[in-house]
């Protein structure tokens, strides 16, 4: 039962208010069937507003089943509205781009009622209006009379206690008006029908009670409700409504379907951030792949290298001076401050450990010693030199020079990377190889330290057959007046020297790296095998001058005097041959995922070592892209963040788009809001068409990302003469549509809040 206990509306415009209800007094019984009549603007719909819970009263009281609404929240009438109410408009109010029977079932879905069962039971009342044969019409394709129906329908679809109706006839012909006014005439038989009309003649031929009202005060009633008499009827609770969000999400897609022009131009306006973004992660990753292929493959041959002299980046030391001093003081600068220096000590324990390293896991072990190679040239004009000693660099060792190289010490590993230009492979002491680059080049200080001239070609028998004559120590240094050894200059006697202790050495073959060969891991230049540095260290260590450093070990037997830090003792025994500890290691492993394991296997050895006895070794290979893939992150940062701009911009786009939906569809809200929807659904419903069109944007910026990932991988391709390959990692493309979606959202909250916050009354007289 519906009870109105001194109901009074009053809107409050700026400094004037007006009085629509001036302490209405009216008790319902739950089935009949009253009209509500007066002329325009006397408070007839003001009143049904209230009682259908669209409006809120004043002051007063509105009682239901004997209940208060006075402490009533948002979704108390809510869930009255979708339970207990249904309305049906002079205008009909239907959603234009929902169907007949989505229309109806609208009011179902709010109910949580499932879709099979809202199908069935949206289908059952329209028939019972005689509308099963429009079930698909959309309302512009019906008459004013069906509309009508589909409104009755969706009003009775929740069985609701209350029918409230406001000028059901008013926009209808007067044959369309009867068959209307028969349909409600017969709801009302099993529930309360309050309808409002300024037409007395329907009112008096289908009521069973007529109130009239003049001025927001009842003026006469034809059949009371006296409380004495009537039988009053128990409270009832009904289920709250509640939108789920994927309905509130179908609802969104219908209307940007009704809409899909601006739709589509939208999701593809906000598409183009992603797109931006997509082919720069697209190049960043197919960039970063080029460079694991190229480490994995190219530079997976390239040696751990262990030297005995390691400088690394000390970045914890910054300088403290400030900049652009004030006063007239200088100081000095030393780069290499910011190097710190470490000596790895080969000792014994060290080089057997690296024996027992497991040799599946690589192809060569090479050593390279201290020991200076007197080696003397002849040049085609018959003048003599000494071939330099490499320059190492122990900062980036690949700026290294190396005159005179040791091979690795598998002639097999070797051959399986080099071809065999000319002549044939250094298998014994005395016989060297030239190593030319993939373009057949060599370095010119190289050919310069060798004595060869410098022209533009070549031909095989300009290096096939060259000598050298190597001089051992007896008979490189000689006794001066001062008892101290010196090295010999007259280099043609060198040259012409043979004796046990020096021989000679000549070119045998020229070694180029295979066109499918994945490395190029030696220095191009002069080498020799490692059979040769075993006979010079055995010579060496039975030469004079080694022999009489060794008795004077704290004096230099080659200038006379005190060893010092830099020059000392074990320095001039490693370049005189006396000592065989090496100076670097180099470790050649046979595939990316050995050398993880040899690097480990070294790591291991460090467990438990005091800082000065760890093992410090060098992967040039890592060094290198490691390098390179930081430089490739940071452009990659700095053009995600340019192409998110144009993200941001969509964004404010779509949010716009999404506001101006809201005022489009203002009537579409009243009508929900009539239905019983919370501000939550509406807020739902316009959230889930932003996200919506996130979604979309997403999809179709990652579906032009892969689509231009084709001509820019060609592009690519051909600009750096390799396979490239530009793709977007599936990680990577769900993080994109999910950051589209994210923004949308986002860029919805506002314009949803405005929607759920709409007065449903206002919303309904909308057009």
């Amino acid at each position: 039962m519906i009870e109105l206990k001194n109901i009074k509306k009053t809107y409050n415009e700026k400094d004037d208010s007006a009085s629509a209800l001036k302490g209405i007094n009216l008790s319902f019984r739950d089935k009949e069937f009253v009209s509500i009549v007066g002329q325009s603007g006397c408070g007839k719909t003001t009143l049904l507003n209230v009682i259908g819970g669209l409006d809120n009263y004043t002051s007063g009281d509105l009682l239901i089943d004997g209940v208060s609404t006075k402490n009533f929240k948002d979704t108390d009438w809510d869930n009255y509205r979708n339970t207990a109410v249904g309305f049906v408009f002079q205008s009909y109010n239907l959603i234009p781009h929902l169907n007949v029977i989505e229309n109806v079932m609208m009011a179902l879905s709010l109910s949580g009622v499932s879709a099979k069962e809202r199908f069935e039971r949206s289908k059952q009342v329209l028939k019972e209006v005689g509308l099963l044969n429009k079930l698909k019409a959309k309302p512009n394709e019906l008459s004013g009379g069906q509309m009508q129906r589909v409104a009755i329908a969706r009003a009775l679809v929740n069985n609701p206690k209350i029918l409230l109706a406001d000028e059901p006839t008013g926009a209808l012909d007067s044959k369309t008006s009867v068959q209307i006014m028969d349909l409600i005439k017969k709801v009302s038989q099993n529930r309360l029908v309050i309808m409002v009309t300024h037409n007395n003649e329907l009112a008096e031929k289908y009521s069973d009670r007529i109130i009239e009202i003049l001025d927001g005060e009842i003026t006469s009633d034809s059949n009371p409700y006296d409380e004495k008499t009537e039988k009053k009827t128990e409270n009832k609770t009904n289920k709250k409504p509640k939108m789920s969000f994927w309905e509130a999400l179908k609802s969104s897609f219908k209307n940007l379907f009704l809409k899909k022009g601006r739709t589509i131009a939208t999701s593809i306006a906000g598409s183009i951030g992603i797109i931006g973004i997509g082919l720069v992660l697209s190049l960043s990753s197919g960039i970063n792949n080029n460079i694991q292929q190229l480490q994995s493959d190219a530079l997976a041959g390239f040696p751990v290298t262990i030297s005995q002299q390691v400088l690394t980046n000390d970045f914890s030391t910054t300088d403290k001076d400030p900049k652009f001093p004030t006063d007239n003081v200088f100081h000095y600068d030393d780069p290499m401050s910011d190097y710190i220096s470490h000596t790895n000590n080969f000792t014994d324990e060290f080089l057997n450990y690296l024996t027992q390293l497991d040799q599946k896991h690589f192809n060569s072990i090479s050593f390279t010693r201290g020991i200076e190679t007197n080696v003397i040239y002849k040049t085609s004009g018959n003048s003599y030199g000494k071939v330099p000693q490499n320059q190492e660099n122990p900062i980036l060792p690949i700026f290294s020079t190396n005159f005179l190289s040791e091979l690795p010490n598998s002639t097999e590993f070797i051959l399986s990377q080099y071809d065999i230009l000319a002549g044939k492979y250094a298998e014994n002491e005395n016989e060297l190889v030239l190593i030319v680059d993939e373009r057949n080049k060599v370095d010119k200080s190289v050919l310069q330290g060798f004595g060869f001239d410098l022209k533009e070609t070549y031909e095989t028998t300009d290096f096939i057959g060259k000598t050298f004559t190597f001089v051992g120590n007896d008979d490189y240094y000689f006794k001066d007046s001062d008892n101290l050894f010196k090295a010999r200059t007259d280099y043609e006697n060198l040259y012409n020297t043979v004796s046990e202790n020096s021989f000679k050495l000549s070119i045998v073959g020229i070694l180029r790296v295979k066109e499918t060969s994945s490395q190029e891991f030696l220095s191009t230049g002069i080498a020799y095998s490692y059979k040769l540095t075993n006979k010079l260290l055995q010579n060496a260590q039975n030469s004079q001058v080694v022999a009489e450093q060794k008795l004077s070990p704290n004096t230099s037997v080659l200038t006379g005097q005190a060893f010092t830090t830099t020059n000392t003792f074990k320095s001039t025994m490693l370049k005189l041959g006396g000592d065989s500890t090496p100076t670097s290691i180099q470790i050649y492993p046979k595939t990316f995922k050995d050398k993880e394991q040899i690097k480990k296997y070294i790591d291991a050895f460090n467990v438990n070592k005091s800082e000065d006895d760890q093992i410090i070794y060098t992967d040039l290979a890592e060094t290198l892209t490691s390098t390179i893939s930081n430089f490739v992150n940071i452009i990659t940062i700095v053009l995600s963040v340019i192409a998110a701009i144009s993200l941001v911009v969509s964004t404010i786009m779509i949010a716009i788009i999404i506001y101006v939906s809201v005022i489009e569809r203002t009537k579409e809200i009243g009508i929900m809001r009539s239905i019983g929807a919370r501000k939550k659904d509406i807020s739902r419903i316009f959230t889930a068409e932003a996200v919506s069109i996130g979604l979309i944007s997403g999809l179709i910026g990652i579906l032009v990302t892969y689509l231009l990932n084709i001509p820019l991988s060609l592009l690519v391709s051909n600009l750096m003469e390799s396979n490239f390959l530009a793709l977007l990692p599936i990680h990577f493309a769900f993080l994109l549509v999910g950051i589209s979606v994210l923004l949308t959202f986002l860029a919805g909250l506002i314009p949803a809040s405005k929607a759920s916050k709409k007065d449903p009354v206002k919303a309904l007289r909308t057009e």
